[in-house]
């Protein structure tokens, strides 16, 4: 199968869902074969460069949704930092350190539902000031409609980020105060206006591997430019805190899934990254990554650029679209 599927993916063929079904099932030594196949068909589609992210968590905590895995929802007692929407000087500081480090997308992100009107304004202005120091700017700023995404792209926005966070399905058990069609309907309304999308999913919060299949196949209807792989971080205080850490090879495992089903796609290895794959990190590219997001997170640590920036050295990759 890994053969067969590689030669279809490398052929230009979409891969059916008993494609990647079989895919999901592969286990034991045969994983590194899929790893190495799925190697190959990132260095055919995405070349040797990886795209870099890097975000600034903007409004911290307060949030009125539910969602189970989030230290920010109103059903976490996580112990969080809570504040208001930074200041501009502090999102443009921390732009300009990423760039220093060779960052090229900037993410300016809040808690809660959705920004607010006057929220909004004030990061229309930080959006543009990222994107004069030389920045694509990025925003996670929940669920916006059309004419407000309008603004941002209108004041320098070049890509939304949405995350579907698991298949259709699942939602239900991890999020009550919106549904799965809100979501859709804000990247829809975000592709609508010529935004570039970024949405993905969060994976150890108990979904089954055919939840991770559907959440691919809708990605691939959806179109997404960048497709973001967090892996659960079990922040205590949070309704999974006791969720057992996925092996670090299922998480390459999805990874290699990912670049098998969106060959053409930015994968993007992202929130747990350090915490879930430890010393396996450093296959990531092997495994079909081409993207990644550098420094911190939201609430938990990540990795620090310099560390990145050795791992994208050794393995004789460029930063910069592919």
């Amino acid at each position: 199968m890994i053969v067969g599927g590689s030669e279809k993916v490398l052929a230009g063929q979409v891969l059916s869902v008993n494609d990647l079904s079989q895919i999901a099932s592969i286990e034991g030594a045969d994983l590194f074969h899929l790893f190495t196949a799925a190697g190959k068909i990132r260095e055919r589609y995405r070349g040797k460069r990886v795209d870099l992210c890097s975000i600034i968590n903007a409004k911290s905590g307060a949030c009125s949704e539910d969602c189970s895995y989030c230290a920010q929802s109103s059903k976490s007692k996580a112990d969080i930092s809570v504040y208001p929407l930074v200041n501009e000087s502090a999102v443009l500081e921390k732009a300009e350190e990423a760039k220093d480090a060779g960052v090229r997308r900037f993410c300016i992100v809040t808690s809660g539902r959705k920004a607010g009107k006057g929220e909004l304004r004030e990061i229309a202005s930080m959006i543009g000031k990222v994107r004069r120091i030389g920045l694509l700017p990025c925003a996670t700023l929940g669920l916006l409609e059309k004419d407000e995404l309008a603004m941002l792209r209108d004041s320098g926005l070049e890509r939304y980020h949405h995350n579907l966070e698991t298949s259709e399905r699942f939602f239900p058990e991890i999020c009550s105060t919106h549904t799965y069609a809100d979501k859709i309907r804000t990247i829809e309304a975000a592709k609508s206006i010529g935004l570039s999308l970024c949405s993905g999913g969060l994976f150890g919060i108990g979904e089954s591997w055919q939840d991770r299949i559907e959440m691919a196949q809708a990605l691939r209807t959806l179109d997404v430019d960048s497709v973001p792989i967090n892996f659960l971080i079990a922040v205590k205080g949070t309704i999974m805190e006791d969720n057992a850490p996925l092996h670090p090879f299922d998480a390459l495992k999805i990874i290699s899934l990912y670049r098998f089903a969106l060959p053409e796609k930015e994968i993007r290895v992202c929130g747990g990254r350090r915490q879930t794959l430890g010393e396996f990190n450093s296959m990531v590219f092997m495994a079909g990554a081409d993207s990644l997001l550098t420094g911190n997170y939201l609430t938990t640590t990540g990795t620090p650029y310099d560390d990145d920036l050795r791992l994208i050295g050794h393995y004789g990759l460029k930063i910069g679209r592919g």
